[in-house]
């Protein structure tokens, strides 16, 4: 009984006093000091005071400005950036921003403008980009032209226009993008364009305006580093009324709510007398698909075919030499031989990804494509119990390979030997079953990123990894380790070049101390969403100088004697925790609010125990781990006991002992 009651005094003596130090935020958050700031959507109906002068990049959108004017922003003259999207702003006034001569983008999206005045945008020197969209435009004059002779971009989506003929005196020299998107635009004129003849490798965007017809000769010995024309009815129309024009990257896409017209080989007859880099025609459908489809392609180099209802494509393509990259996602293809792939011989990037029918490799589907440097066909549920030496036969320049989300793929000895040039193989989502005992990876010594997570993989099988000498990048979250602890002797013992480890959801219980001897040259761990203890910290010691996440893990109570690998650490993140906030935990606690500049998260770090805290962020936690006043006296009155207690006790053995005698 009596130790109880010792232990029972000593609890009460040695108690702790907690409180709560909390800030106010400001109302606007600051995302860099001095610089930038986000105070959107606060209800605001002025500048807060609290914006240093100094403020560059202001994101203000969402509030109540019906009126802009010289004052509204005078104070913040060093503005580079300014977000007022749907401010409710009806009047922009004379020189409201003539005091920034810093200014380079303003944004004015969503605001129902009544009236711009001539010179509300004198001031800025550097003007560059000006947003418009949703302004209720219905004609270009409404734009002020004073002082836009820097403007690089000029975006116009969404409002009432019809013609795109600009001001007499509009400058666009510079100009680079012209964003004319859902407007209601039908009618394209030689004048409109010749309007914009000063301009060089300028981007305009018509997508949205079913255009119904172009002057012809109106894009002749034009350049242009773009044109979109997406969801237009009649293609035909567009491709005769560009003849005699150079575009990099023509979009002739249609959308989901667009009533699309079969397109046939007569439709693209424009195209032939056209200079054209790169075509996107994404979900139209084809009637009648021929070889004489593509006689006007020859030019191409890029071609995206995103789901355009393709079954296959016909063989006997001929003059696509020049075809680098095509672009088959989406499509519904019973086998990969059924995109023809020897039509088009100098293909370097291949896209077949997200097939809408469950894709067979084949085999040797793609030894023509001597020149292939990047291939995707994941998301297509392709499934093969011997991959994928004969699916990738004569690939020898491959680089990139994606075969994520697929179906079980089985892997046997050196499973990708026909292409030793591979930098990254993505396998995310596709169980795989590895048939050797050694590695499938093993003569890919040039793989520098290898995506396994949620593979189901043998973590147990310490040669797994062997042969990758220049492995840099390294996933395997979701995977699986025995007895959820990482030993000794493990997988990643063969991979000393890894700077980069993905462990996240591996529902690890331990790290052992020596896991990770030999990783010296890893700079990113990433531990979070398992189920670690403080006690696993030890396997960090070797790692110095990381960026290190234990997010959402078992973390309670980190011991004194592991603070210095935290320390050790660049950036570390200890977010969704439960972490104790009591005297236990006082060393790490303290070494935590010392140490914010290296901590990532820190709003969702936050104490669980004791309840009176729990929620509470850890930096607003001060714990007073000393006697309080209760205590010294509860110990003065235990030590006057503990002495009477002695006395008499001495006592009483004289007397026992005296008579005795």
């Amino acid at each position: 009984m009596a130790p109880r009651v010792g232990c029972f005094l000593l609890a009460v003596l040695i108690s702790a006093s907690c409180k709560v130090v909390t800030s106010s935020d400001p109302m606007c958050t600051e995302k860099e000091a001095n610089k930038t700031y986000n105070c959107e959507n606060l209800g605001l109906r002025e500048i807060p005071d609290t914006l240093p002068n100094t403020t560059e990049f202001l994101e203000f959108g969402f509030n109540f400005l019906p009126a802009i004017q010289n004052i509204t922003f005078s104070r913040l003259i060093n503005l580079i950036f300014l977000d007022l999207t749907r401010c409710q702003i009806n009047w922009v006034h004379e020189d409201t921003f003539q005091n920034h001569h810093q200014l380079n983008t303003i944004v004015l999206t969503g605001n129902p403008l009544i009236f711009m005045a001539e010179t509300s945008l004198t001031g800025p020197k550097l003007l560059k980009h000006l947003f418009l969209t949703q302004t209720g435009i219905s004609s270009l004059e409404f734009i002020p032209v004073h002082n836009l002779e820097n403007l690089e971009s000029l975006h116009l989506g969404s409002n009432c226009i019809s013609s795109i003929n600009l001001p007499e005196n509009f400058p666009t020299r510079n100009l680079k993008v012209l964003d004319f998107q859902n407007n209601a635009i039908h009618y394209i004129s030689s004048k409109d364009i010749n309007a914009l003849e000063q301009a060089t490798n300028l981007s305009l965007n018509f997508n949205g305006n079913d255009i119904k017809g172009i002057e012809p000769g109106a894009f002749n010995s034009k350049i242009f580093q773009s044109l979109k024309f997406g969801g237009s009815l009649n293609l035909s129309v567009i491709l005769k009324g560009l003849q005699n024009s150079t575009i990099q990257s023509l979009w002739l896409g249609t959308f989901e709510d667009t009533d699309d017209q079969d397109l046939t080989s007569a439709t693209f007859e424009g195209l032939c007398d056209m200079a054209v880099e790169s075509i996107n025609l994404q979900k139209h459908h084809f009637d009648g698909f021929s070889p004489s489809t593509f006689r006007c392609f020859t030019g191409l180099q890029e071609l995206d075919l995103t789901a355009a209802h393709l079954k296959g494509l016909p063989s006997g393509i001929e003059g696509m030499n020049s075809l680098k990259k095509l672009v088959l996602n989406a499509n519904s293809f019973d086998q990969l031989c059924q995109i023809n792939a020897a039509s088009f011989p100098s293909l370097t990037d291949l896209y077949v990804k997200g097939n809408r029918k469950k894709l067979d490799l084949g085999a040797r589907c793609l030894e023509k494509l001597e020149n292939l440097q990047k291939l995707d066909l994941s998301h297509s549920d392709i499934e093969a119990s011997d991959c994928c030496n004969l699916q990738l036969k004569n690939l020898p320049h491959l680089q990139y390979l994606n075969l994520s989300y697929n179906e079980p793929l089985g892997l046997e000895d050196q499973a990708f030997k026909e292409c030793p040039w591979l930098e990254l193989l993505d396998l995310a989502f596709t169980h795989l079953r590895v048939k050797a005992s050694q590695s499938p990876f093993q003569n890919l010594h040039l793989l520098r990123v290898l995506n396994l997570s949620h593979c189901l993989l043998d973590t147990s099988n310490r040669h797994l990894l062997e042969g990758l000498l220049d492995l840099r990048h390294l996933n395997v979250q979701g995977n699986h380790f025995q007895d959820g602890s990482i030993s000794k002797t493990n997988l990643f013992q063969t991979v000393s070049s890894l700077e980069i480890l993905i462990l996240s959801s591996c529902d690890l219980l331990s790290i052992d101390q020596q896991a990770f001897h030999g990783l010296g040259k890893m700079s990113h761990l990433d531990l979070s969403h398992n189920s670690l203890t403080g006690d696993s910290m030890d396997a960090l010691s070797p790692l110095k100088g990381i960026y290190l996440n234990l997010a959402a893990n078992n973390i309670r109570i980190i011991p004194l004697h592991l603070l210095p690998t935290l320390s050790q650490q660049s950036t570390i993140n200890l977010s969704h925790n439960p972490l104790d906030c009591t005297c236990s935990n006082i060393h790490f606690i303290t070494w935590y609010k010392e140490n914010l500049h290296k901590l990532e998260g820190s709003e969702e770090t936050v104490c669980a125990n004791p309840p009176p805290l729990r929620g509470v962020k850890l930096s607003d936690v001060k714990l007073s781990c000393g006697m309080t006043g209760m205590g010294i006296f509860f110990l003065v009155v235990f030590v006057f006991l503990l002495i009477i207690l002695l006395i008499f006790s001495v006592k009483f053995l004289l007397r026992w002992k005296y008579q005795h005698i």
